[in-house]
């Protein structure tokens, strides 16, 4: 993933998925990442659904201005979401974690038999 910048955060809209829809949603709002060399090759840096960045042709998307009230608004609901996710993953590595514990000592149990 591209390291962030300073520059004003740009959105877009995709008008067309086509060859992507997994990763693309049409008619979803995307976040740009300023990418230099991908002005070169008609492309922008976008991040998809995987999360992950990924560049696609620019004539997917038409470039939009929201309100501040909106930015923030999907700002707040990123960090939540990421906090969540973040969140979920040490619990399903914590549960894991105990269910090997618990196996390795019952495996180690029968072994003495």
């Amino acid at each position: 993933m591209k390291k962030r910048s300073n520059a004003p955060t740009q959105y877009v809209i995709c008008i067309d998925n086509s060859g992507y829809p997994a990763s693309l949603d049409v008619y979803k709002v995307y976040e740009v990442l300023p990418d230099e060399r991908a002005d070169e090759y008609d492309c922008i840096r976008v991040i998809d659904e995987s999360g992950e960045d990924y560049l696609y042709s620019s004539e997917c998307f038409v470039p939009i201005e929201l309100p501040q009230k909106v930015i923030v608004s999907m700002n707040r609901r990123i960090r939540e979401s990421t906090s969540m996710n973040v969140q979920g993953a040490h619990k399903a590595i914590s549960k894991n974690q105990s269910q090997r514990k618990s196996k390795v000592q019952g495996s180690s149990r029968i072994g003495r038999g």
